[in-house]
């Protein structure tokens, strides 16, 4: 790389660790402060969801969090709904950041997890981001920069994340929906479901790992 790379490189590097900086210093807080603070704006509340979990990306807050937050505020089947929207707009985001940095730059010099996922991408795209979104063996972040940042499809791309995505989503919204639940039953019923949703995957990793490194 010449030296505008590498400064290019040394900028991104630098951003990125005041993003995480400012992301566990000022916004640590919890899904109930974030239902709190949706919720305050009444009925545009749901269009600020969607806006934060679009931007949210770029704060490298945790999904994780938003996607509980949606489920508490809105219910199992519409903050799914909501999620599954802003998520998708996140993944869009970041494709496109990821892309207007590089402009053909990065293509071809990633490495480690990068790599492999961007040598993939470029030979099947949509399987591999559907593949990715349902067992998420690496960073949901991670996946979009790098497909920006490779010659996939950006349907490709949008389709395999929104179909890939509905089942984790799922699963995180209805535990969500549940935290201030006074059924025993239901609580138990959505612990298992996100317990199921979580441990299939994991049978899955090796032959996962195995199909990216050939």
């Amino acid at each position: 790389m010449n030296k505008k790379q590498w400064l290019q490189l040394g900028l991104l590097s630098l951003i990125i660790a005041s993003l995480i900086i400012v992301n566990q210093t000022v916004f640590d807080i919890s899904p109930e402060a974030i239902k709190a603070m949706i919720l305050s704006i009444g009925i545009w509340a749901p269009v600020l969801f969607v806006l934060l979990y679009t931007l949210r990306p770029l704060l490298l807050f945790p999904a994780s969090v938003l996607s509980l937050a949606g489920g508490l505020a809105f219910g199992p089947a519409l903050g799914t709904a909501l999620t599954v929207t802003g998520a998708t707009l996140g993944a869009a985001l970041s494709f496109f950041v990821a892309r207007m940095i590089g402009k053909g730059r990065w293509q071809g010099k990633q490495s480690g997890k990068a790599e492999l996922i961007q040598e993939k991408l470029e030979k099947n795209g949509l399987f591999v981001v559907l593949l990715l979104r349902l067992i998420p063996l690496f960073n949901f972040d991670l996946i979009s920069y790098t497909a920006g940042a490779s010659k996939v499809r950006f349907t490709h791309f949008m389709i395999g994340t929104v179909i890939g995505i509905i089942p984790g989503t799922f699963a995180y919204n209805f535990l969500g929906s549940t935290t201030t639940s006074e059924s025993a039953l239901l609580i138990a019923g959505a612990i298992a479901f996100f317990l199921i949703l979580t441990i299939v995957p994991l049978l899955f990793r090796n032959k996962i790992k195995r199909y990216l490194e050939q």
